[in-house]
């Protein structure tokens, strides 16, 4: 038996696709807004919009799927563009000139950087014995503020003895190879793919979730001797950057 008055409460109906006007209102909102401003979280939105917190990111997830807006897992979601990262005969093989052609703002974080033994599947392509030592260089890049790639490269270490050093003088590794080694730094080859990233591939780009991304491994050597320079293993979000490939000219 139940004493007292029954309590009714009153749930306002949301259509299924209310979701979509409000990712379309905040992509014309956010259309001439700066890239890497920060977005309204779901519970502002919801607030505002007087919606779910599951409505409220189902549009945030809608804009993130059409590259409006990148979501950095325990961050929030800020304004974000898609830029090229260009794979061509005439393309440097250089980040943050890549970027910076592409009209972003490039910078890059060296997270480590020691010697180890290179492993049997880099070793043929520097010219080195198995397990010989070699620098191990492991950056995080980002693109106008946000993480955008993480990767690791070889160098072997008669290339830039001090690497770490040169490293710290100048954060970039294709100045390095050309000032420090007096390298004219070419691309000999080049593999990509769109492949599931690992967990430690998420961690280090900050993504919510584990989803596609991009996985580039080419080998540089010196345009002049061909001399191996290094190989480098690269993970790209898809979100922040869509890879093209160019074979002869463009022009």
């Amino acid at each position: 038996m139940c004493d007292g008055p029954a309590t009714s409460v009153t749930v306002r109906s949301v259509p299924e696709t209310r979701y979509l006007e409000i990712a379309a209102e905040l992509e014309a909102e956010l259309a001439d807004t700066v890239v890497g401003t920060r977005v309204a979280s779901e519970a502002e939105l919801a607030a505002r919009f007087g919606v779910s917190r599951s409505a409220a990111r189902a549009a945030l997830q809608h804009l993130q799927r059409r590259n409006r807006i990148r979501r950095v897992k325990g961050v929030g979601s800020f304004v974000a563009r898609r830029i090229d990262y260009r794979i061509g005969s005439d393309a440097a093989p250089s980040w943050s000139r890549t970027v910076r052609d592409a009209g972003g703002e490039p910078s890059s974080v060296t997270l480590s950087c020691a010697l180890a033994p290179v492993p049997a599947s880099v070793a043929p392509h520097l010219g080195l014995e198995p397990g010989a030592p070699c620098h191990r260089l492991t950056r995080r890049s980002l693109v106008d503020g946000l993480p955008a790639a993480w990767g690791v490269e070889w160098v072997p270490r008669s290339v830039v003895p001090e690497l770490g050093q040169a490293l710290r003088v100048r954060n970039s590794l294709y100045d390095v190879l050309r000032e420090a080694a007096g390298a004219e730094p070419v691309r000999r080859w080049v593999r990509a793919g769109a492949d599931v990233v690992t967990d430690e591939v998420a961690r280090h780009l900050d993504l919510d979730e584990v989803t596609l991304g991009w996985f580039i491994e080419s080998c540089t050597v010196d345009a002049v001797t061909g001399r191996p320079l290094l190989v480098s293993e690269r993970w790209i979000r898809a979100d922040a950057m869509r890879v093209l490939f160019e074979s002869g000219p463009t022009g």
